[in-house]
């Protein structure tokens, strides 16, 4: 997949720090993209759609997908599956689409493995005490997941060096624009332009060099 043309654009990032608004915003504004839906064994929640925001399966349809090596990334956490299908990945990307993941950052690992140029954003509030007044002003978990969800955060911060980019999000219309912005300029990344094809184009330069 190194060889070939890609535009993908990863998003992570403790939990309550904005993601979904940001993700939003850019199925909203761009063109051509593939939002890439997480497969979860979590019970779904009020307002959730199939199919929209998660696949929702069970833990033995989801471990069987496991088995079969159908997920680019897979991760147990707070107790429930959640991954990602590699199928419609590869379909998107073929269509030439912008593919945007919303993963943690073991599947942004997982990303990089496979598609080793892709773009990633690493979103987050400025500080835990943010974090963790949003996660209550949303009032969908309990006191005990909060805490959870607060600890994973401060494990998610020890990789933010492996991102290309840090985005704290305070101002959300100033996080809407440069996530926006970033990606616009997937499609003039290098991998955009295999070497083998743009000299092809300039009438085989390295067959001629020399």
């Amino acid at each position: 997949m190194s060889n070939h043309a890609y535009r993908i654009l990863v998003l992570a990032g403790p939990s309550g720090s904005g993601k979904s608004t940001l993700i939003s915003h850019l199925l909203e504004h761009c063109h051509d993209i593939y939002f890439s839906i997480s497969t979860t064994t979590r019970p779904k929640r009020v307002g959730e759609v199939e199919g929209q925001h998660y696949y929702f399966v069970s833990q033995e349809v989801f471990e069987r997908g496991i088995g079969n090596k159908q997920f680019l990334e897979w991760a147990k956490v707070h107790g429930h599956y959640y991954g990602t299908s590699l199928e419609p990945i590869n379909k998107a990307l073929k269509a030439g689409k912008l593919v945007l993941f919303d993963i943690d950052v073991q599947g942004h690992r997982s990303v990089k493995e496979l598609y080793k140029k892709a773009t990633s954003i690493f979103i987050t509030t400025k500080n835990i005490h943010i974090l963790r007044q949003r996660l209550e002003q949303r009032r969908t978990d309990s006191c005990e997941v909060i805490e959870r969800r607060l600890q994973t955060a401060l494990q998610e911060i020890q990789e933010v060096e492996l991102f290309d980019y840090v985005l704290i999000n305070e101002d959300l219309e100033l996080s809407k624009k440069m996530v926006l912005e970033v990606a616009h300029t997937l499609g003039y990344k290098q991998q955009m332009f295999p070497k083998e094809a743009f000299c092809e184009a300039w009438g085989g330069c390295m067959r001629d060099k020399g």
